[in-house]
């Protein structure tokens, strides 16, 4: 990277790719002039959310890395982002605005102004999640 370049950073799961994904991706990219995408890994969903992602995460890697709007893809191994910020130096971090106002973002703010990086908030997108197609698939498959 030459200097005076933006480097975006968006962490994510990304399970079960769809709408709210590709949107942030965009948004992302729309603010940063290369954009890494940090995919956490399935121990990381586990041990935050207590249950592993549906698409490993290796596909999940792959799929999120042959993104047009995603210039690298990385692996996020921990909830505390200043270590990663170690390896991939990036200027701005791009959450979903459902962190905004909350204990997680406020903390995420504090941890990154030490390390001089700015936490953009980008519409979240309500209307589907990884989350709620979980539930959906839980209950098909409680329903066969």
């Amino acid at each position: 990277m030459s200097s005076g370049t933006c480097i975006g950073y968006v962490p994510g799961v990304f399970d079960m790719f769809h709408i709210g994904h590709l949107n942030i991706l965009r948004r992302s990219r729309e603010r940063c002039d290369h954009l890494i995408a940090g995919v956490v890994t399935d121990e990381t969903v586990e041990e935050m959310k207590g249950y592993r992602p549906i698409v490993p995460f290796e596909e999940r890697l792959e799929i999120v890395g042959s993104n047009r709007f995603v210039d690298q893809v990385i692996m996020d191994s921990s909830t505390d982002k200043r270590l990663v910020w170690a390896t991939a130096k990036f200027d701005l971090i791009f959450k979903g605005d459902d962190w905004k106002g909350t204990a997680r973002g406020a903390r995420l703010e504090d941890q990154l102004r030490e390390v001089g990086v700015e936490v953009v908030y980008l519409p979240y997108t309500d209307h589907t999640s990884s989350t709620m197609l979980r539930d959906v698939l839980l209950r098909l498959a409680q329903s066969l």
